[in-house]
């Protein structure tokens, strides 16, 4: 009985392949695809603001932390794709709620250096607070996509025969019905 469960190496037994039954929906395949899109998304919004307010980004360590922010969901966008990590996903969602806290306040920022006598940056301020406000529901659909993504259990493997049937499929039904008596 020992034999029959796959061991911590992730080995089947012999005569059985590893399956992950999670990842063949359709539906993982298509938040999988959301999650790194939007991922990517936010990291092309972060970089964006970024070198547009480059100028008048008070201090090294903002320009820091935007820029590892943009290469965080750059490479968790490259796990979730060609990886199904979805241990990144709990971590991508915490990000996700920091950097929405720090859009909300730093959006009326930008709005209000829109006056004379302030030097203004390389994109206009009207942009780039507008910017930020979109990276807010961006950052709310991250979070809740991949909160979905996380709870689809694409680890979960099973054991198969080697180029046999998966566990649910099955030989096709009998037909039970009674077949009718040929005429006479």
């Amino acid at each position: 009985m020992l034999g029959a469960v796959p061991d911590a190496l992730g080995n089947a037994r012999e005569g059985y392949e590893l399956w992950r039954p999670n990842r063949e929906k359709a539906g993982s395949k298509t938040t999988k695809a959301l999650v790194a899109l939007v991922l990517l998304i936010s990291a092309a919004l972060i970089l964006i603001i970024t070198i547009g307010g480059l100028d008048r980004l008070q201090g090294g360590a903002v320009i820091l932390i935007s820029i590892v922010y943009a290469a965080l969901y750059i490479l968790f966008a490259f796990l979730v794709v060609a990886r199904w990590q979805r241990g990144v996903l709990p971590v991508a969602s915490a990000l996700a709620i920091i950097l929405l806290i720090f859009a909300l306040i730093a959006a009326p920022a930008w709005f209000a250096r829109d006056k004379d006598g302030l030097t203004s940056p390389a994109l206009p301020e009207e942009l780039l607070g507008l910017l930020t406000l979109v990276l807010v529901p961006v950052q709310l659909a991250l979070i809740a996509i991949a909160m979905i993504a996380f709870n689809q259990n694409w680890h979960v493997e099973e054991e198969r025969p080697i180029g046999g049937e998966r566990p649910d499929e099955g030989p096709p039904p009998a037909d039970d019905r009674a077949q009718p008596a040929p005429a006479a």
